[in-house]
């Protein structure tokens, strides 16, 4: 029972959010449309059969059956329509309004992504303390790419590729766009810099690149103890700092789990501090569920990952909420090109259960902002791919409105009614292969894990 009603509530409030999305980025084509006298027909939240609305003026305001996007249905927008020439038509403005009516959805999302930013910024931004400061390893996984090149705790990465003197977050999306791809690094290790290339080997349910390399942490700290395993029930606390495990320092998480998968059931000598004084406890761990659901392996219900807390300035806020949406953005015409050259799978990309599950974790974390964070990421993202020059998106509307542009008169009815067509099969094939990874990403047995 308490697992479908969590089922139940990440689906409302993933219909909240991306409706809100939805409804701004229609809002856009709307607003820019009445403008500039363009006659709206209709103003739709979803595809298909008409659930309910009503009618204002010469406008249908609904709610369809399909909640899976939305539209925004203009007089004499499709080619395919018989032209009367009326000036209330789309077709018979000029084509600098008729790009700025396609532009102007997504740029109400990118605009939405922006807002949301530099609200959570300014109130409550919350990041891995690890990102702060150079990318120094804590931490090798043994049998990766990166233990093979004889990568040690405490070397530093001072480049990989392109980005000199990176932190760990432009680290980690430098190897997730890279799996099995040879990625160059050079490495600080007591004043000698090395080059060395690693291959990040496709890892987790969404194959991402990874090479073995774990930040390295300010502090051992646990942040995360599980009710009712081993930690809590020995008497470690959250806040607790993780000094020694067995006499060795644990400079991770996943050096913890390491080291469980060779000890396995043998107790743990576990050394904390607490309140600067240090207390001795024995923990056994027990083979349960971890990390994806389905993976047994010795835990004992303790995580550690460090976080920061900031509150920007207005100003400061602002030239982070740029700095997000640039980085992001980028990120995402990367992957695509990727996806295109073959080089990364598409099941880097999320569909509707990937970004549910997103928006329904986000929803269970303590306040507001996490959920306002990653609702800036999607509406970002619903901004970014509806700029791609393909048929049917706002962004292959501006194509044609170029070309015709270049042209000099409009492209016939007929290329433009096979051009749609070709375009509206292209995205139904990928919307379904895109849907399809989504169920085996996430049914187990169904998808390779690390």
């Amino acid at each position: 029972m308490p697992q479908l009603l969590s089922i139940l509530h990440t689906i409302f409030v993933m219909g909240i959010v991306l409706g809100f999305m939805i409804l701004i980025h229609e809002f856009g084509h709307y607003a820019a449309a009445k403008y500039f006298g363009v006659r709206v027909e209709v103003f739709s939240i979803g595809f298909g059969k008409r659930l309910i609305g009503f009618r204002k003026g010469e406008t249908d305001y609904r709610i369809s059956v399909l909640p899976l996007g939305g539209y925004v249905k203009m007089s004499g927008e499709n080619p395919m329509d018989d032209r009367s020439g009326d000036p209330g038509e789309f077709l018979s403005h000029p084509r600098w309004q008729r790009f700025i009516i396609a532009i102007a959805g997504p740029t109400m999302n990118i605009l939405l992504a922006f807002v949301l930013w530099t609200g959570v910024f300014m109130v409550h931004y919350e990041y891995s303390a690890a990102l702060d400061g150079p990318a120094i390893v804590g931490w090798v996984m043994p049998g990766t790419p990166a233990a093979n090149a004889g990568i040690q705790p405490d070397d530093q990465i001072v480049r990989v590729d392109d980005i000199e003197h990176p932190n760990w977050e432009q680290v980690g999306f430098k190897e997730a766009l890279s799996p099995n791809q040879p990625l160059k690094f050079e490495f600080l290790r007591k004043g000698v810099i090395s080059d060395v290339t690693l291959v990040p080997q496709p890892m987790g349910r969404n194959e991402a690149g990874d090479t073995g390399l774990v930040p390295k942490e300010p502090a051992f700290i646990a942040t995360m103890i599980e009710p009712g395993m081993p930690a809590e029930k020995a008497g470690i606390k959250v806040g607790d700092q993780i000094l020694t495990v067995n006499g060795q320092e644990i400079p991770a998480t996943v050096a913890l789990v390491d080291m469980m998968s060779h000890t396995k059931d043998q107790p743990l000598d576990i050394v904390v501090l607490r309140k600067g004084q240090k207390l001795n406890f024995k923990v056994q761990p027990k083979l349960s569920a971890g990390d994806p659901p389905g993976d047994m392996r010795y835990r004992i219900g303790l995580a550690s990952v460090p976080t920061k807390v900031v509150q920007l300035p207005f100003p400061q806020a602002v030239k982070k909420s740029v700095s997000e949406c640039v980085k992001n953005s980028s990120l995402i015409l990367e992957l695509l090109r990727k996806m295109a050259e073959r080089k990364v799978s598409i099941r880097q990309v999320d569909g509707p259960i990937g970004i549910g599950s997103a928006v329904g974790s986000a929803a269970r974390e303590e306040g507001w902002t996490p959920l306002l964070f990653v609702s800036a990421i999607i509406s970002l993202n619903l901004g970014v791919m509806n700029l791609l020059p393909i048929p049917i998106l706002d962004g292959g509307v501006i194509l044609l409105l170029f070309i015709e542009s270049l042209m000099q008169r409009e492209i016939s009815l007929r290329i433009k009614e096979r051009i749609y067509q070709a375009a509206f099969v292209f995205l139904v094939l990928f919307a379904m292969t895109v849907i399809y990874n989504d169920i085996v990403k996430t049914l187990p047995g169904l998808t390779r894990m690390p």
